[in-house]
């Protein structure tokens, strides 16, 4: 293991990070939040916010384990402070000499994979982060690396409000300048919320819309129906497990993408295709005609199946209408029964629900 060095401005980073008064107080759920998102969208078990004092690594937020605070030589995130503008990622600490020794690796939780974001001073001091962590080695994607930077922001600007509120208790008599400061950073931090909830309506590693996404979608594609009802479509992949297995995961994300170009292409402007889960995904129609859906879903399995991606793909598509008085979880789970069928009937076709 390799003890973390002291950043160049340790002095001044220090004093910057009381100016906070963050340190040792209550947990928070807007911190909780942001480390409940990062935990997902990575994918990992375990996250934190943490950050460094003079001696020690103190955990604002900590899921997935149990802790106030741990030496400042074994933590991570004292790596992660000395390059505050990069990320730190950890594959597999057992490979790196940093980690290798720590006795977060070698015993409880036994940590393998980590990525952890700075957390910036508006001077530029990494006074922490915000991590995940995993006790498997594992990968960090572009679309999960650009989120765990946008959340770490989102840290960061938590922090300068704090910092603010402090400074108008201060400075009451500064009032009028004050209050215009925190109007700005509201509006700020407001922004911020709208790019947080883009980024919690849509799925990483394909950039599409994802379950979440999808239900508000159907729901309000019901609700405004006139006519003509919305037509949903189940799309799965046939035998994607093999592809994994024998390509490995990096072929399958691969596939995964050229299926979700094709889906985007297809239906944008006209409807929403969204990722469902695992090799999943879902077609929303609104004010589309049965047999114009059907015939929009074989155009999609015959386009996949001539994707030049040098391996042999196909689909399965479970289609159906929704019915008045149905819920929008009922038309989904007809359009389940439908793709359900078409795999028993021998995959690779559109199966219509009844």
């Amino acid at each position: 293991m390799i003890k973390p060095a002291l950043p160049a401005n340790e002095t001044e980073r220090l004093a910057a990070l009381q100016r906070y008064r963050v340190l040792d107080t209550a947990r928070e759920q807007e911190f909780d939040d942001l480390v409940t998102i990062a935990r997902t969208i990575c994918g990992t078990p375990m996250g934190a916010v943490t950050l460094i004092d003079q001696h020690r690594q103190w955990f604002k937020a900590l899921q997935g384990l149990d802790g106030e605070q741990t030496p400042r030589d074994e933590a991570f995130c004292a790596h992660t402070i000395l390059t505050p503008q990069e990320l730190t990622v950890v594959t597999d600490a057992r490979q790196d000499q940093r980690f290798s020794g720590n006795p977060s690796v070698l015993g409880d939780p036994h940590i393998r994979f980590y990525a952890g974001a700075p957390l910036l001073t508006s001077e530029g001091y990494a006074l922490g982060s915000l991590c995940v962590f995993d006790s498997v080695p594992s990968q960090l994607g572009t679309p999960q690396a650009e989120a765990l930077r946008a959340l770490s922001r989102q840290v960061s600007r938590l922090l300068e409000m704090r910092l603010l509120r402090i400074e108008i208790d201060h400075h009451q008599v500064e009032h009028e300048w004050y209050e215009a400061r925190l109007v700005e950073y509201y509006q700020q931090l407001e922004q911020a919320n709208l790019e947080l909830s883009e980024q919690t309506r849509t799925d990483p590693l394909t950039g599409l819309p994802n379950r979440r996404a999808l239900s508000a979608a159907l729901s309000e594609a019901i609700e405004r129906a006139a006519e003509v009802p919305p037509a949903v479509a189940i799309v799965d992949i046939d035998h994607f497990k093999m592809v994994n297995d024998i390509h490995g995961h990096a072929e399958g994300d691969r596939v995964l993408t050229e299926l979700s170009s094709v889906l985007r292409s297809q239906f944008a402007g006209r409807g929403m295709a969204a990722r469902y889960g695992g090799e999943e995904f879902v077609i929303l129609m609104p004010d589309t005609p049965l047999q114009q859906a059907e015939l929009q879903c074989e155009y999609l399995r015959e386009s996949v199946g001539l994707l030049p991606i040098g391996l042999p793909i196909s689909i399965s598509i479970g289609l159906a209408v929704h019915r008045s008085g149905e819920t929008p979880g009922d038309t989904l789970r007809r359009a389940d029964a439908a793709l359900y069928q078409a795999k028993a009937e021998g995959r690779d076709r559109v199966v219509v629900a009844g």
